[in-house]
């Protein structure tokens, strides 16, 4: 793991390996200060020799001036380090998301992902600011400071061996305890997050059912679970302090008490007991920080684990070597096709499907909630891979093609809707980012959006709230169609993406689709057999299986589903028009 995170530290090794360069000049600059306070205690203040107190005092002020120096360097490099580290992680973990497949995607959740982001590179960014700087400061000075307790008496300096050895026995048993603690946490801030994103992305649903109580205790009931397991992580943490005040205080009295013996007899200087006092200071303040650290280590180990297992996940589609780069045109063909989310043969969600579709054709799908139409046509841009069987698009096996060439050249308007924050024609623009003017314009005439986009004060520089939640349902809808549109693709695919949409302006879009772009291949997933029956196919799917395939008028006959569908829509009101 910690092979993998320290890959990116890329182009900042330099800053990295400068900054404990200059905080170990500080602490053995530091380290010469007590010493030298003794050397004005001992041969300037008590025989009375002022050119030597000026002169060394002269000599403690140049380096406590270049010691403060070194810090500051050090912690700039350190600071920028860091910095550059967390980036560099971000960056990775964003293109590798880019890279995964919808199955990588089902794996982990949205919030567990933005939590990684957030939270978990946030925690690596501090970490690695700490070894950088405390991690190396820290054990330098106890080193340095323990080296000259021995120098000056190395009976003394037990006394802070012993009290090392006490806080680093506190040390161990606080990590062991508080580490499955802290991996609970960051599960913990997952669900968190999950919670608070479906909230927000509800919070006209939750309005609507006057469900802000039951909400509100929804989340205040998580964030006291994660309140209760940090206040428990803390109260093991907490013992740190009290070691630490236990051990100074008992040091302090020790070094006091054998110290002023040691003065009387002869074996030890004023100054020099002066200078063990700070030592002593130094040594267990450095052993705090240490805890600190490993500590703080303790949860960024958690975070980095989440991190590497998706810097680690093997993307499940993936490009071939030599990869097919021409789609011959938008021809469909599915052979013995089982697929299954889960990879499963025993729980298969599509089951020898067996489907040749023309091109140009336009193709209906229809069938009941849970019937696997959207798994159906996500196997033709390789969303999905089938499990056994194959699709073959333009003659060729979907996973023979370069991905990019392929879903460039099928455009699909997925169930679930997404517009970004932006004008209207940045977000067309992502159809094809050289769309011209009338191309943008003739796209949206087709899926019949130019009308309402005229009456917008700005029209196609209209701005475009997060998710499109300024605009109606069947308004996103159509945008969503134009921009797919723009891609000019071989195949569409419309995944019930016109079910806002009025009967009147299905109609004009399947009427445009007909006489504008008879040779692009249509495949249509809907509710409404309205909008599926003059289609050229309709297929009749049942929980994952084809049950039945034909024109309307063959499934009037044929099909005891397709029959049952339209009589109930006939008998709700929004049969055919």
């Amino acid at each position: 793991m910690l092979k993998k995170l320290f890959s990116y530290v890329g182009e900042y090794k330099k800053a990295s390996i400068l900054s404990p360069l200059f905080i170990s000049v500080e602490v053995m600059l530091e380290i010469l200060i007590p010493f030298l306070m003794s050397s004005i205690i001992d041969d300037g203040l008590s025989k009375g020799n002022m050119k030597h107190i000026y002169f060394i005092g002269f000599i403690t002020f140049i380096v406590a001036i270049i010691s403060l120096f070194a810090g500051f360097v050090a912690g700039r490099y350190a600071a920028k380090a860091s910095a550059g580290f967390a980036k560099n992680i971000r960056q990775a973990v964003f293109y590798k998301i880019q890279e995964f497949s919808f199955g990588n995607i089902d794996k982990f959740s949205t919030a567990g992902l933005i939590t990684r982001f957030t939270t978990d590179i946030a925690n690596l960014q501090i970490s690695y600011q700490m070894i950088l700087r405390i991690f190396v400061r820290a054990p330098l000075m106890l080193i340095f400071a323990i080296m000259m307790t021995i120098y000056i008496n190395a009976g003394l300096s037990l006394i802070f061996l012993g009290a090392a050895a006490i806080l680093g026995i506190v040390m161990i048993v606080v990590i062991f305890k508080v580490y499955p603690i802290f991996s609970n946490v960051m599960r913990k801030y997952d669900k968190l997050n999950s919670k608070l994103r479906e909230n927000i992305n509800g919070i006209r649903v939750v309005k609507s059912y006057v469900r802000e109580s039951h909400e509100t205790n929804e989340f205040k009931k998580s964030t006291s679970e994660l309140k209760n397991m940090l206040l428990s992580a803390e109260k093991i943490t907490i013992f740190v302090s009290p070691a630490m005040l236990f051990c100074m205080y008992s040091c302090i009295i020790l070094l006091s008490w054998f110290g002023s013996k040691m003065i009387v007899i002869g074996n030890l200087t004023t100054g020099q007991l002066m200078s063990l006092f700070s030592y002593t200071s130094n040594i267990l303040i450095s052993i705090l920080m240490v805890a600190m650290i490993i500590v703080r280590l303790s949860i960024s180990k958690a975070s980095g684990k989440r991190i590497v297992e998706v810097l680690n996940e093997d993307p499940a589609i993936k490009n071939i070597e030599n990869p097919v780069f021409e789609v011959k045109d938008g021809s469909i063909l599915f052979k013995n096709v089982n697929f299954s989310y889960s990879n499963n043969s025993e729980v298969l969600n599509l089951e020898n499907i067996n489907l040749n579709i023309k091109q140009g054709e336009t193709v209906g799908i229809i069938g009941g909630t849970g019937s696997a139409k959207s798994a159906l046509v996500q196997l033709i841009p390789r969303l999905y891979d089938v499990l056994s069987g194959k699709v073959k698009v333009g003659g060729t096996d979907v996973r023979k093609y370069d991905i990019k060439t392929l879903r460039d050249n099928v455009a699909i308007v997925l169930q679930k809707n997404v517009l970004f924050s932006g004008t209207i024609k940045e977000n067309l623009l992502w159809g094809n980012k050289k769309a011209t003017e009338e191309e943008i314009v003739n796209a949206c005439r087709l899926a019949q959006a130019d009308e309402f986009i005229q009456k917008f004060p700005d029209k196609y520089n209209t701005h475009i709230e997060q998710n499109g939640s300024n605009v109606s349902g069947g308004q996103k809808q159509r945008l969503c169609i134009a921009r797919a549109l723009l891609k000019k693709p071989k195949i569409l695919i419309l995944d019930d993406s016109t079910s806002a949409v009025d009967t009147k302006t299905d109609k004009l879009i399947r009427e445009a689709f007909k006489n504008n772009i008879p040779h692009i291949t249509k495949i249509i997933i809907a509710q409404r057999i309205s909008s599926i029956k003059d289609a050229d196919k309709i297929i009749v799917l049942d929980d994952g299986k084809i049950v039945n395939m034909g024109t309307h008028e063959e499934l009037m006959i044929s099909s005891k589903i397709y029959k049952e569908v339209l009589d109930s829509q006939k008998e709700g009101g929004s049969g055919n028009e």
